[in-house]
């Protein structure tokens, strides 16, 4: 196996976790072969708030620092939480800093008790929906142009400079969910790779053909946006370890998986045979998580087994 086209992504761990914890995971992807670690974006832990969380891009940060190869992406930042021209300026300094291996991530934020704990107003999807579509124009004039005015109805830049650019010609957008009217248009208009919500996994074909529709309308060829898919992982050598680790992790993030027969997790072969059936369904990234206590050493065996056979 050695399609160059297959990549993997591993999430660190955050809720629950130390920085500790978090620092080694993102170590073994970098070493094990992974392409790239990902955060999510939450100030509290769900569904239990007594639980820290590591806020979202201050660990991206800091995962940049300690890393020399991965891209660093979120999975995916609110748009609500912070204004799309101070947000450009963040990413293009971070991806000067870590030497063009930024991937920014984005979606419309859906978690009302996030936005009432830390003041943010909380409008209605649609209007989420709008702030994420003129956060990502935003975002794109800010690195390629000199000055961007933008006049939109939730966000305003006037005659804004953001230099240096980033090191990436076209920092990557990734643009996260499933809704199918309004936010794979946005996808299909902004978007550099598209990620499949978990719970959709057994959706993804459909919602790939209604992304290609959204493409044709605007003339731009879908085979441009990379589809990545959220998904859960468990890896052993054993076939009873590899049952068991997959039973626990299904148990503990039943609401990321739409597809148990799909997720990474068995033993190396059979998690071979799943990547080809993903594969067939238009995948070529995976995005996983091991569990809330991610183990360095599963990470290094799923690099070993899985993630070197694609390169």
């Amino acid at each position: 196996m050695t399609d160059v086209r297959v990549r993997f992504g591993v999430c660190l761990p955050q809720f629950g976790a130390t920085w500790s914890q978090a620092r080694e995971v993102a170590q073994a992807a970098d070493e094990a072969g992974f392409d790239s670690v990902w955060v999510v974006d939450h100030f509290v832990n769900l569904p239990d708030e007594s639980v820290g969380v590591l806020e979202a891009w201050t660990e991206t940060v800091a995962a940049a620092a300690i890393t020399r190869r991965v891209r660093i992406g979120q999975l995916v930042l609110c748009v609500s939480y912070r204004p799309p021209a101070l947000l450009a300026k963040m990413a293009a300094t971070l991806d000067q800093v870590c030497g063009g291996r930024l991937i920014v991530g984005l979606g419309a934020g859906w978690h009302q008790i996030e936005y009432e704990q830390y003041g943010y107003p909380f409008p209605p999807i649609g209007t989420r929906l709008a702030q994420l579509g003129e956060a990502l124009e935003i975002l794109r004039r800010m690195w390629t142009e000199e000055r961007t005015t933008f006049d939109g109805r939730n966000f305003t830049v006037r005659d804004a400079v953001c230099n240096p650019k980033p090191v990436q010609r076209r920092l990557p957008l990734l643009v996260g969910g499933g809704g199918e009217r309004v936010l794979l248009r946005l996808v299909a208009r902004h978007a550099d790779i598209w990620n499949n919500l978990g719970v959709n996994h057994a959706d993804v074909v459909r919602k790939r053909d209604v992304l290609a529709g959204h493409c044709r309308t605007i003339g731009r060829n879908p085979n441009e946006i990379e589809v990545s898919q959220q998904t859960l992982a468990a890896i052993a050598l054993d076939r009873a370890e590899a049952a068991r680790k997959t039973a626990r992790v299904l148990e503990e993030l039943p609401f990321l998986t739409g597809a148990p027969d799909l997720i990474l997790a068995g033993t190396p072969d059979e998690i071979h045979a799943r990547i080809a059936r993903n594969r067939g369904l238009g995948i070529t990234l995976f995005i996983v998580t091991f569990g809330r206590g991610t183990d360095p050493e599963e990470v290094r065996l799923f690099g070993r087994a899985v993630v070197g056979a694609y390169r």
